[in-house]
């Protein structure tokens, strides 16, 4: 099984995050300096090249308004569909 960063469903991931950031009217810069990190932050995680802990992953969720529970149940609806 490839590493979890080449396989599709990391994609589908990627493109929720992305998703919510935009739909919350959020910038990298804002979402990143919201989570006290430097904007690459938000770059690398969007870009695919840095990787996100389920507890980051809850950070981002809170800073973004959305429901974390929601936002898993949206990435299973998906990628059961590719």
């Amino acid at each position: 099984m490839p590493k979890a960063i080449y396989r599709s469903e990391y994609d589908v991931f990627l493109t929720l995050l992305k998703g919510r950031r935009i739909n919350a009217g959020l910038t990298q810069v804002q979402c990143s300096t919201a989570l006290g990190r430097p904007q690459s932050f938000m770059s690398d995680v969007e870009r695919g090249v840095r990787r996100l802990d389920i507890i980051q992953i809850y950070d981002l969720c809170r800073v973004l308004g959305c429901d974390f529970v929601a936002l898993i149940q949206e990435f299973e609806s998906k990628i059961r569909s590719l």
